[in-house]
Order: C-alpha cells, then structure tokens, then sequence
C-alpha cells in the first residue's frame, strides 16, 4: 500500500537529484519493454519530467509510476546506476497444514 509520506519522500528525493542521469525502465505491453538514459529535467507536486538523451524527446511520470514499479528509475552514482526506490523485499508465504 502506498502511503502519502511515500510520496512525499520521493518528491523530496527527486527534487534532489533534478539535473542528474538516470535509466528509465518500463514495458510498453505485450512482452515489449524499454531501457532509456535521461536526465531529470523537472518536479511538480504530482508528476516529474525527464528529458532522453536520443531524440531529445521529453517523458513526464508520476511518483505513483515508480512506487507501483510501472516504471523502475536507476539513478547514476559515481560509475555506477542505482535504483531510486529499493528493489522489493519477496515474502515468503508458509502453507498453514489442514
């Protein structure tokens, strides 16, 4: 479930790294997905906006985009990319016996 102080935080954290590099990740349907390198370009209360490096083309994506993992954000530090929001613990669930 996501939380209105996650939302929050990760405004606060894309706020923080606008002007940085990244690599969107997402699926257009049917089996089809995509991996692109950007740069954050701009934060507004519900979306932000990136702008790619081929085609100088730009995207806008909502916060909700990356915690619902619609889209997955990699973002560069140093050498190497990380992801914005950590990758997402698996549970396991135990049968209960009959």
């Amino acid at each position: 479930m996501i939380c209105s102080t996650d939302i929050t935080n990760l405004k606060t954290n894309i706020l923080d790294k606008i002007g940085q590099r990244i690599i969107v990740k997402g699926s257009l349907g049917r089996n089809k997905s995509f991996e692109k390198e950007a740069t954050i370009e701009k934060a507004y209360s519900n979306i932000f906006t990136v702008k790619y490096d081929e085609g100088a083309r730009n995207a806008t994506y909502s916060y909700t985009d990356i915690l619902t993992r619609t889209v997955e954000v990699q973002v560069l530090n140093g050498d190497t990319y990380c992801p914005l929001i950590p990758p997402e613990e698996q549970v396991v669930k135990k049968r209960m016996k009959a």
